[in-house]
């Protein structure tokens, strides 16, 4: 039966957790996410952003609330979801072929296929002629298009990404971020990404989750009006830099509360 187009792709209820007897890491955090948003999460360290995308996943259960990912428990919906990391996890002994196969191989693709898929992967990050390149040969950006490429590799319908760009340089950050939205403009998945850059939130979502820490909970919801595509004249409009401020405004009192 297919769900309306109209519901939630993925709802959070009251969701808490807590690891063992430690601190209360989320207290209460409900959102949901309609099929194609793309929702930024931002918030002082320690708030739980990443924690947030674990739970999604199913990496780790709720302490208590509930999660829905498309009708399903996060544990029965692994096959509509890819996680990009923080790192690029390539394996160091595998070319960037046999690096982007990994999830195909694990989800017993059949071999005559795999080489397609890969193939237009790679294409779609501009790494057609990386193939043989192992990770030892590929910049840190190169190496982030192959773990982006490898996520999209099993056609998910809901991509989460923690802090993937991070550790880049501003301009390398910049065009993987325009390349990442010239690629959703095609696949149109729900996105959850995790950044501390307030200018990346606002140019690539439209929705921004602020989270307040101590314990991690919704403190405001920042809807995004600037319309797709964006390109690097996008960051450059009134609109863009008035955002951005806005939000910065937001983030900077969120970091003064008290726990």
């Amino acid at each position: 039966m297919t769900r309306d187009e109209q519901s939630p792709v993925v709802e959070l209820r009251d969701v808490g957790k807590r690891y063992g007897d430690g601190p209360l890491i989320l207290d209460r955090v409900s959102f949901t996410a309609a099929r194609g948003d793309f929702v930024a999460i931002i918030g002082p360290s320690g708030c739980g952003k990443s924690t947030i995308l674990k739970l999604i996943c199913g990496l780790n259960p709720v302490t208590s609330g509930s999660i829905v990912v498309d009708g399903l428990e996060p544990s029965k919906a692994l096959e509509k979801l890819a996680f990009v990391f923080q790192e690029p996890t390539l394996l160091p002994w595998l070319d960037v072929v046999r690096n982007v196969e990994v999830p195909l191989r694990l989800h017993h693709s059949d071999a005559s296929g795999r080489a397609e898929v890969v193939r237009r992967a790679l294409s779609l990050v501009r790494l057609a002629d990386r193939g043989d390149f192992y990770p030892r040969q590929l910049s840190g950006g190169q190496k982030m298009r192959v773990s982006i490429a490898r996520a999209l590799s099993v056609s998910p319908s809901i991509l989460l990404l923690d802090e993937p760009f991070g550790a880049l340089d501003e301009m390398t950050r910049d065009h993987l971020n325009e390349e990442l939205l010239a690629i959703r403009q095609e696949f149109a998945w729900t996105a959850f990404f995790v950044t501390h850059s307030v200018a990346e939130a606002v140019f690539l979502s439209n929705r921004i989750l602020v989270l307040a820490a101590n314990p991690g909970r919704v403190h405001d919801e920042i809807q995004v009006g600037l319309p797709y595509p964006r390109t690097a004249e996008t960051r450059q409009s009134q609109d863009y830099q008035r955002l951005v401020a806005q939000v910065s405004g937001i983030l900077r009192s969120v970091e003064n509360l008290k726990a």
